[in-house]
């Protein structure tokens, strides 16, 4: 059990499990980019984009999705780390995030069912489960069921991307089993319904998770960090729930974690955007820390609480003990570091609250596609040297970024075509 017996404060430096130190309590948490260049690795525009978090003053500095897979991506312009793509690009960028004493940790996942046709006509799963949201379920591929072979496969490429990241200066790499992509499908009973070693019981579901720490820790130094990102719940009537992750956590504990985020949802239920409006200004911000810290009270590793934090009192709040409970370890930052790339540095000085822009349509996934459509741009302007702007006028963003989705569809397609053949 971690000793609580000091309270930290956001700026006190985080020593993991592993020795490594992380200079302070704030983290840059993961938010997909889809800005690799052509070749689907980080170019001029990334690096522009980690220069701007890497001079912002938190802590840790978590990528965006790597795909562990070329052909299974979250959406066209991701970057995807195999033992095919050179490293050169990503020593680069792990330089870029870690020039002024942030560590620096990439984010690996592999999507499962939730790749979009346009993307790619193929997808696997656990079970041959479609994803369902009301109106748009026809823009998902229709993954089928993985094999043996596949299984073992994937733990193979997390492990690999793992090893190359660490090659590439990297500080840790962060195992994505979240917000419903593949590792969340296995451990959700909605999305996994296998009947052999894989599914059933909760230890079934988490076995492909607890196999791939494994494998990556067996590929990796002692010192180099490996997480793991974990819904609290999928918020889904019969899937993962808030007691299934506190188990989950419990069979980390013996393995050789250093860190574990709380976040949750899923493409069909996307808890991770956010409380509604009604709620309380407070309630919707650090809308998982409750969850966080029933799980902190069984971890042995340092929790991170991740999910609409934009303001310091919310951040210190959430390191501090409450009703008996201890706070967690770090905070992740997001969609505010999206439009105040140094906050954390800001917050050294003063409180500083980012208002960051929520699209309020009445179609609620439309909605939330504006929402992350709006973040996006930001990246995107950061990346070619501009700052943040709060005035975008969402309609002609969100078209704008479809046409930009088409094009690089079209490019990714192409891409994996040519790389068949050679």
């Amino acid at each position: 059990m971690l000793d609580f017996s000091q309270n930290p404060t956001l700026f006190d430096p985080l020593t993991l499990p592993n020795g490594q130190v992380i200079p302070n309590r704030i983290a840059k948490a993961a938010m997909e980019e889809n800005m690799a260049d052509r070749r689907h690795l980080p170019g001029a525009d990334l690096l522009g984009l980690y220069r701007q978090w890497g001079e912002g003053g938190a802590g840790m500095i978590m990528t965006g999705n790597v795909m562990v897979a070329a052909d299974a991506v979250t959406g066209p312009g991701g970057v995807i780390l195999d033992a095919r793509q050179p490293l050169d690009p990503f020593r680069a960028w792990a330089e870029a995030g870690k020039a002024h004493g942030a560590r620096m940790w990439m984010q690996i996942n592999h999507p499962g069912r939730q790749v979009y046709v346009a993307t790619n006509p193929e997808a696997i799963a656990p079970s041959a489960v479609p994803v369902e949201i009301a109106g748009y379920s026809k823009l998902f591929t229709k993954p089928r069921a993985m094999t043996e072979a596949d299984i073992a496969r994937v733990i193979g490429q997390f492990a690999e991307t793992a090893a190359l990241a660490e090659k590439a200066g990297f500080d840790g790499v962060q195992i994505h089993a979240a917000h419903g992509y593949l590792l969340s499908q296995f451990l959700s009973p909605l999305t996994n319904q296998r009947e052999d070693r894989w599914g059933g019981s909760l230890e079934n579901r988490a076995r492909i998770l607890i196999e791939i720490v494994r494998a990556t820790r067996a590929r990796v130094s002692p010192g180099f960090g490996v997480g793991v990102k974990l819904n609290s719940a999928d918020f889904q009537k019969g899937g993962f729930e808030a007691a299934d992750a506190v188990a989950v956590v419990q069979l980390l504990n013996g393995e050789a974690v250093d860190l574990v985020e709380i976040s949750g949802g899923s493409y069909e239920s996307p808890a991770m955007q956010g409380r509604p409006a009604s709620a309380s200004t407070r309630a919707r911000e650090a809308y998982f820390v409750d969850f966080a810290r029933d799980i902190v009270t069984v971890a042995q590793m340092p929790i991170m609480v991740t999910g609409g934090i934009r303001r310091l009192a919310t951040a210190d709040d959430a390191l501090a003990p409450e009703d008996g409970r201890a706070g967690v370890a770090m905070v992740g930052i997001a969609q505010a570091m999206a439009y105040a790339p140094d906050l954390p540095k800001q917050w050294r000085r003063a409180e500083r609250v980012v208002d960051v822009p929520v699209v309020r349509w009445k179609s609620k996934p439309l909605a939330g596609l504006a929402t992350m459509a709006l973040a996006k741009l930001q990246l995107q302007r950061m990346g070619k040297g501009r700052a943040p702007t709060f005035s975008a006028w969402a309609p002609g963003v969100v078209i704008r970024d479809q046409i930009r989705t088409r094009l690089r569809n079209r490019q990714y397609r192409n891409w994996l075509s040519q790389r068949a053949e050679r």
